[in-house]
């Protein structure tokens, strides 16, 4: 099923039942939508709500299995993509952290542009277009002699033994002597994604001592008083041995089709680190469908949780900080979202879609999802309404102190628009 007009969607929303949709005959009972108007100067707009998505309907894919702060789900963009696409079609993020939403389209057979000011995201997904076979990573990584006199450049005895540190900091040298040479190649750049992604957690799978999960790096201090409270201290972590048990983690329910579907779609993407408002390479009219989340107002300090990724990939973080927008002002955010919009409209074909996702801050006396309707209708698109998906609560969610429906985080709250 696929939608091409607003009155087929706002009828879908309408009568939306999750068993039909996902074919799962009677095994779920059919909730019912629930419908809220709200108005926006004197005109009324509405609110849909339903568990639309979850993960009970289909596993994500573990190629996805890359932690960042803040990131949606893959059945998020999923369920637009098949709703809203057909293959071949071309679909976009402004926002790509991650990469789920680039990821998911790619693997539905579909073209994919991602964007993100932050260098630290392409490392993160690019790789994982180009799905490699685990001998390919097992050979790359017996070329590589560890020196033991080398040592990282910062203190980080709070996280890692002695030796870790000494083979994380080879790893380091060689990779980014691989780069600034031009010889960096799709194994290395998977060898890197992987080893980003290990450098500290909450489990043996890591190369650090116990932390908070790999999307919260702590700092120094921080890392010293859970050490502390722990009575531990760094041991010993070979780090080959994570990053090959990583990349079968990856790689274990991804089909032929899938690993196919990826091939081509990392090799027909586009790939940028610009600011969202100004992605003059992307041609005019060429977007079916664009799913993102930017940067809330201040919930999440991107640079702070990716101090040490960026240490390891040579990225400064102070100046990803600068480019990147974190705000605690909502009229700041408001500007800076006032011109993405305009380039997305720049970019949306007509008949295109857009389901920008954000969330509830400030204890929920703030939804973001009011304030962004009227910036979408200002760059020219139609406001289909906001699909608010409910959801269970996430581990994370209780880390931060969310405990109610009030305060947003167990929602995705998804504006809809669409070009005419």
């Amino acid at each position: 099923m696929v939608i091409t007009s607003e009155e087929e969607f706002q009828k879908f929303l309408n009568e939306f039942s999750f068993s039909k949709f996902y074919n799962l005959g009677k095994t779920e009972k059919h909730k019912q939508t629930s419908v809220m108007a709200f108005k926006i100067g004197n005109i009324e707009y509405l609110k849909y709500w339903n568990e639309y998505w979850t993960s009970k309907q289909r596993q994500s894919s573990s190629i996805h299995e890359i932690s960042y702060r803040a990131c949606f789900k893959a059945q998020l963009p999923r369920f637009f993509i098949n709703l809203l696409t057909e293959k071949e079609d071309t679909v976009y993020d402004p926002f790509a952290g991650r990469g789920t939403t680039g990821l998911e389209a790619g693997s539905l057979g579909r073209r994919v542009i991602l964007n993100d000011v932050n260098p630290l995201s392409i490392a993160l997904y690019y790789p994982r277009f180009f799905i490699l076979e685990v001998e390919e990573i097992m050979n790359r990584l017996d070329l590589l002699t560890y020196d033991n006199t080398l040592t990282a450049d910062i203190d980080l005895s709070m996280f890692f033994h002695k030796q870790t540190e000494n083979e994380i900091v080879t790893l380091k040298h060689y990779l980014n002597k691989r780069q600034s040479n031009n010889e960096e190649d799709i194994i290395d750049k998977w060898i890197r994604m992987v080893a980003t992604n290990r450098l500290t957690g909450h489990s043996k799978g890591f190369f650090s001592v116990y932390t908070l999960p790999p999307n919260q790096a702590v700092t120094p201090n921080r890392q010293k008083e859970i050490n502390r409270k722990r009575k531990q201290i760094p041991d010993y972590r070979d780090i080959k041995s994570r990053i090959i048990k990583k990349t079968k983690s990856l790689i274990r329910n991804v089909s032929e089709e899938e690993r196919n579907n990826l091939l081509r779609a990392g090799d027909t993407g586009l790939f940028f680190t610009e600011k969202a408002q100004n992605t003059t390479e992307i041609k005019k009219e060429s977007v079916q469908l664009t799913v993102t989340s930017p940067p809330f107002l201040d919930v999440v300090q991107y640079s702070t949780d990716n101090w040490l990724r960026c240490w390891f990939n040579d990225i400064d973080d102070s100046e990803v900080s600068k480019r990147m927008t974190v705000t605690k002002s909502l009229d700041e955010w408001k500007i800076v979202m006032k011109g993405v919009f305009k380039e997305l409209y720049r970019i949306t074909k007509h008949g295109g879609w857009v389901a920008f996702e954000v969330g509830e801050v400030k204890k929920g006396t703030i939804k973001l999802e009011e304030h962004v309707v009227p910036l979408g209708l200002d760059a020219g698109f139609n406001c289909m309404g906001i699909l608010i998906n409910m959801q269970k609560f996430t581990k994370t969610a209780n880390i931060w102190g969310i405990k109610s429906n009030i305060k947003g985080t167990n929602t995705n709250r998804v504006v809809i628009f669409r070009k005419k």
